[in-house]
C-alpha cells in the first residue's frame, strides 16, 4: 500500500507529517450527523455497510490520511457479559462492578458478540480507497476496567473506581487479567480481518500515580502490544494523562506514543526514548478559534515538524461536540499542503 501514514510508522522519510484525528468517524461531520437522525450509535455500530461507511467517512469528508474502525472501547466488557447502553449523555452499565458482591463470578465471556465487528472490517476493507490504512483499536486496561466499575460513561471523575483499585488490589488484578484475556483474542482478530495499524486507547491513565499505574497495568499493555507487533503491525500508545510517565515509553511499549495536549511536543520529544515516534497533540479546542489563530498554533506544529520525521498530526484527545467542520477541514488541508521538508 502506498501510504503516507504507514510510511512514518515504518519509520521512512515522507515529504510531510500524515494527518488523522481521534474520533474523526462521528460528530465533527454533517453526514455522521444527518445518519445518526436515522440511527441510533448501536446500530451504526452494529451494521457491517453502515459501520464501514461511518468509517470512512473522514477520508472523503476531511481528506485524512488513514481511517479509524468505528466501535467503541466499552464492547470488551459487553462481551463479557456486562448490560451497556449508550445513552446521550454516553455509555451506562446496567449493574457497574462497584454493586456486585462478587463481580469476578460475573463474567462471562462471550467472544462471539465480538463477531459483528469483524464483519465491520471485512466490509471497510471491501470499500475503502487503495491508499487508506485502517486503524484497529481497543480500549486499554485502567480505561475500560474503570468504566466498568464506576458505570457511567465519559462524565465521571471514576472515584469509586480509584478507591476500588486501592481497597480490593488483589481483585483488580484478575479482573485486569479477565479483561486482558478477551482483549487479546479481538486484538488477533482484528488483524486476521486486516487493520494494518492498532492503537491502544488509555484515556484515563491520570487517575492513578504512574508507579501503581506500572504494577497494575503496564504488564497488561505490554501483552497487548506484544501481541499487535506479532504480526509487524505498528503499535500506537496513548496514555492521556500520563504526564512524566511518557519517560518509561520505550520501543518495547510502543512504536508509537500518542502525546495529550497538556503535554508540549518538544518536551516530550526529549521525555520519551528518541526510536519511539510521536503522535499529536494538538488541543481540540483550537477546532473553536478563528482560522487566522488556529494557523498561528500550527505555525508551531510546522517548526516541530520540520525537525522531526518521526510524528503523526493529531489531536491531543478526540473531537468535541460541536466542532466547526470547516475548521475541521482547514486544518486537514493545511496540514496537506504547507512545505514541510
Amino acid at each position: 500500500m502506498n501510504s503516507i501514514f504507514l510510511d512514518t510508522l515504518h519509520k521512512k522519510d515522507t515529504v510531510r507529517p500524515p494527518v488523522w484525528f481521534m474520533r474523526q468517524a462521528g460528530r465533527v461531520l454533517p453526514n455522521y450527523n444527518a445518519l445518526k437522525e436515522k440511527y441510533t450509535f448501536w446500530q451504526m455500530m452494529q451494521d457491517p455497510e453502515l459501520a464501514a461507511k461511518v468509517t470512512l467517512l473522514p477520508v472523503f469528508d476531511l481528506g485524512v490520511d488513514a481511517a479509524i474502525l468505528f466501535s467503541d472501547i466499552l464492547v470488551i466488557p459487553h462481551a463479557l457479559g456486562m448490560g451497556l447502553e449508550f445513552t446521550d449523555n454516553g455509555p451506562v452499565f446496567d449493574t457497574p462492578i462497584k454493586n456486585m458482591a462478587n463481580p469476578l463470578s460475573k463474567l462471562n465471556p462471550q467472544p462471539e458478540k465480538l463477531e459483528y465487528i469483524y464483519k465491520v472490517i471485512d466490509q471497510i476493507m471491501l470499500t475503502r480507497p487503495a491508499n487508506i490504512p485502517l486503524i484497529g483499536f481497543c480500549g486499554a486496561p485502567l480505561t475500560v476496567l474503570s468504566f466498568m466499575i464506576q458505570g457511567l460513561g465519559s462524565r465521571s471523575d471514576f472515584k469509586d473506581a480509584v478507591q476500588f483499585f486501592f481497597t480490593h488490589k488483589t481483585e483488580t488484578k484478575k479482573l485486569i487479567a479477565a479483561v486482558n484475556e478477551l482483549t487479546l483474542v479481538y486484538v488477533e482478530e482484528q488483524i486476521k480481518h486486516g487493520v494494518e495499524v492498532f492503537q491502544l486507547f488509555e484515556t484515563n491513565s491520570g487517575l492513578i500515580s504512574n508507579e501503581l499505574y506500572e504494577e497494575l497495568f503496564m504488564p497488561s499493555v505490554k501483552m497487548i502490544a506484544s501481541k499487535v507487533r506479532e504480526s509487524n503491525i505498528p503499535f500506537i500508545f496513548f496514555p492521556k494523562g500520563f504526564g512524566t510517565g511518557i519517560m518509561s515509553i520505550t520501543p518495547d511499549i510502543c512504536d508509537f506514543v500518542s502525546i495529550d495536549w497538556q503535554t508540549p511536543l518538544e518536551l516530550a520529544r526529549k521525555f520519551v526514548h528518541q526510536d519511539v515516534g510521536l503522535q499529536g497533540n494538538l488541543d481540540p479546542r483550537f477546532v473553536f478559534s478563528p482560522q487566522n489563530e488556529i494557523e498561528i498554533e500550527l505555525q508551531k506544529y510546522l517548526q516541530f515538524g520540520k525537525k522531526n520525521q518521526k510524528w503523526v498530526f493529531n489531536f491531543g484527545h478526540g473531537f468535541l461536540p460541536e466542532s466547526p467542520y470547516e475548521n475541521a477541514c482547514f486544518i486537514t488541508q493545511w496540514v496537506k499542503n504547507k512545505q514541510w521538508r
